[in-house]
C-alpha cells in the first residue's frame, strides 16, 4: 500500500508541476482568413459551418475552451491543432498554388463525405460542430463548386 501511495503523490506532484508549462496558443490576426473568404466566396451558411466545425483546428486562430488551460489536455489540444493545420490551414490559403487549393478541397470533400471530419473527439465537446445532413450537403456543394473553378485554372476574384 505504501508504494501505491508514493506513486500517487509523485503523479499528483507531476500534475501540479506540468501546469506551469504551457504550449504556445494558436492565436493571430483574425483577418488572416480574408484571402480564403474572398477567393472561395462561401455563402453565409457555409461560413457558419466552417467557423463552427473547421476553423479551430484549421486556421491560425483557435477559440480555446476553459479546459485548454489544464495540462496535459493543453498539450493534447496543441498537438491536435498543429496536426490539423499541417493538413489544411485556411489562414495560409493565399500561399497555396491553385493546384494545391484544388487538392486541399478534394481532401476536404473526401474527409467530410466519409464522416472523418469534423473529428468525433471535437464534436463530443462541441456539439454544434456535428454536421447535419443538410450542412454536409451545403459544405460539399460549395467545395465542389470552388474546386471546379480551380480545376479550370482560374483564380476566383
Amino acid at each position: 500500500m505504501k508504494i501505491v501511495k508514493k506513486i500517487l503523490i509523485v503523479l499528483l506532484l507531476a500534475l501540479v508541476v506540468i501546469q506551469f508549462f504551457r504550449p504556445e496558443k494558436n492565436v493571430s490576426d483574425p483577418n488572416d482568413l480574408e484571402a480564403f473568404i474572398t477567393q472561395t466566396r462561401p455563402p453565409k451558411d457555409v461560413q457558419i459551418i466552417l467557423k463552427t466545425a473547421c476553423y479551430d483546428c484549421h486556421t491560425n486562430n483557435t477559440e480555446y475552451p476553459w479546459y485548454a488551460e489544464v495540462a496535459p489536455i493543453s498539450f493534447w489540444l496543441d498537438d491536435h491543432i498543429k496536426h490539423g493545420k499541417g493538413h489544411l490551414n485556411f489562414s495560409e490559403w493565399d500561399t497555396y498554388s491553385n493546384k494545391k487549393k484544388d487538392h486541399k478541397l478534394e481532401e476536404l470533400i473526401e474527409e467530410v463525405k466519409s464522416g472523418a471530419m469534423p473529428l468525433d473527439s471535437y464534436t463530443w465537446v462541441h456539439g454544434d460542430a456535428k454536421l447535419t445532413k443538410e450542412q454536409t450537403i451545403q459544405l460539399l456543394e460549395w467545395a465542389e463548386t470552388v474546386r471546379f473553378i480551380y480545376q479550370l485554372g482560374v483564380r476566383p476574384q
